[in-house]
């Protein structure tokens, strides 16, 4: 596949994916997705890469989805966005993460290196890392109510792991944007640093990471997920299936027209 929208190295058993698409915050299409996914199999199979390390470039991590390129454009066509980038029916009986979400059950070590704002699918993709460093500019918010949708793997699932239930409930009911501290002192992140030191620090952790034995690594990484494996194939059936509901809904439609038109939503519960 040609990266267009990412920038990926590997140096010193350390594999790094960079959303490179900074006049939009780094926010993602269809095709940004599919670019990450296609390097997470790369890596998943690479012996020299102990170590995944998602980051962006510029003032974000990542605004999550284009609302322009991958809603707005498919709701004027007539075009079912979720048929487009989920329609997996096979995995779907399966009970299997698709898409992003997949980084929940990913084999090996993640860090999200959160560099500026990570909202939405952006917030999603940082929680579905194993770790997380902020930069003390860093943002983050499960934004989705405000366009009408429901969070995914890293809302729904590893948000609550994290912060705990109410507050998890909070933040998602609501929408809220918080600052680096405050997602520091909730449990959302394990450190802040300062921005410009937010590269080292992510390479440190990498290295010392890099450095233990990998199979153990593994091991032990499965047993983090048979640790919270009840209920899991059956949420990832619930949350796709209630997420395909939420794309069709009126309320959908007015999150995504109020944020091109830059007003406040006005939802109908439709």
């Amino acid at each position: 596949m040609e990266l267009q929208d990412i920038i990926v190295s590997v140096e010193d058993r350390i594999g790094t994916i960079q959303i490179n698409r900074p006049h939009a915050m780094n926010a993602g299409t269809i095709q940004t997705w599919g670019e990450i996914n296609h390097t997470l199999d790369r890596f998943a199979e690479d012996d020299e890469v102990r170590v995944v390390v998602l980051t962006g470039t510029g003032r974000a991590f990542s605004a999550g989805d284009d609302v322009k390129e991958i809603f707005l454009r498919r709701q004027e066509s007539g075009e079912d966005h979720h048929d487009n980038v989920v329609g997996e029916a096979e995995a779907l009986r399966r009970h299997e993460p698709v898409g992003l979400d997949r980084l929940v059950v990913y084999p090996k070590p993640t860090i999200a290196s959160i560099n500026g704002v990570a909202v939405g699918y952006g917030c999603d993709i940082a929680l579905q890392c194993d770790i997380r460093i902020a930069g003390e500019s860093a943002r983050l918010g499960e934004v989705f109510i405000k366009r009408g949708l429901i969070p995914e793997a890293g809302g729904l699932l590893m948000l609550p792991m994290l912060v705990g239930w109410e507050k998890a409930h909070e933040l998602v009911y609501t929408g809220d944007i918080i600052d680096a501290q405050e997602a520091l002192r909730i449990g959302m992140v394990s450190r802040v640093v300062p921005d410009d030191q937010l590269q080292a620090a992510t390479r440190d952790l990498a290295l010392r990471i890099a450095a233990q034995a990998p199979l153990a690594q593994r091991m032990a990484k499965e047993g983090f997920h048979i640790a919270r494996e009840a209920g899991l194939a059956q949420f990832f059936d619930y949350q796709r299936k209630a997420q395909e509901l939420m794309f069709r809904t009126e309320d959908h439609r007015e999150g995504v027209r109020s944020f091109v038109e830059r007003r406040e939503a006005n939802f109908t519960g439709r």
